[in-house]
């Protein structure tokens, strides 16, 4: 894997969470500190804390064993699909986002903090935090962000949402325990609190 990412450009990794020697977590995690392709994590484990830590690791998607093959190709094709980026709500495609002295280049998927620095977030990380910056002060149920980021046909569960605002949280809020920016509205789903500016 180490040889051919760095050889060969590659769009997607299917990683097998049950490996001889590294596993795949292992994998997942160290593929995370370098690099943003998209991972699909496949594992023989069905249980939600499995999914849910595949997910932390920074997994994109998870696939419990056994599976159709089709629907493999379905999540391959869905996470690709939002890899290279749908038109966005707001303006035209291609167009730049900012709050709070953070810039979003929704052409090239980039995060940019206040002082410039590139931050690097995975395609289902860019991908949220792109369609919560699109509809700032808007209340969003789980259900609205899936449907608004994975799709239902990806079969997803409606906790990657909530690891995945865990993850977005911890690289851009100032305390993540206690967070101005992406709120958490009980009972209701998530709000983007700060305001946007779209050009």
């Amino acid at each position: 894997m180490d040889r051919l990412l760095e050889d060969s450009r590659v769009d997607l990794v299917v990683l097998d969470l049950m490996l001889p020697g590294e596993d795949g977590l292992s994998l997942c995690r160290r593929l995370r500190t370098h690099s943003v392709v998209p991972v699909i994590m496949l594992t023989a484990k069905s249980e939600e804390l499995d999914r849910i830590i595949g997910l932390e690791m920074g997994a994109d998607d998870y696939l419990s064993k056994p599976f159709n093959p089709r629907e493999l190709l379905a999540r391959i094709r869905a996470i690709l699909r939002r890899a290279n980026a749908a038109a966005p709500l707001v303006g035209r495609r291609g167009h730049m986002l900012a709050f709070l002295g953070w810039h979003i280049d929704c052409a090239l998927r980039e995060l940019k903090d206040p002082d410039g620095t590139r931050i690097v977030l995975t395609s289902a990380e860019f991908c949220l935090l792109q369609v919560l910056c699109e509809r700032p002060g808007r209340v969003l149920s789980r259900d609205q962000l899936l449907d608004l980021t994975q799709g239902r046909s990806a079969g997803s569960f409606e906790r990657s949402i909530d690891v995945l605002i865990s993850r977005l949280r911890r690289k851009i809020e100032r305390d993540p325990h206690d967070p101005a920016i992406i709120k958490t509205v009980r009972s209701s789903g998530y709000l983007f609190a700060a305001s946007v500016d779209a050009s």
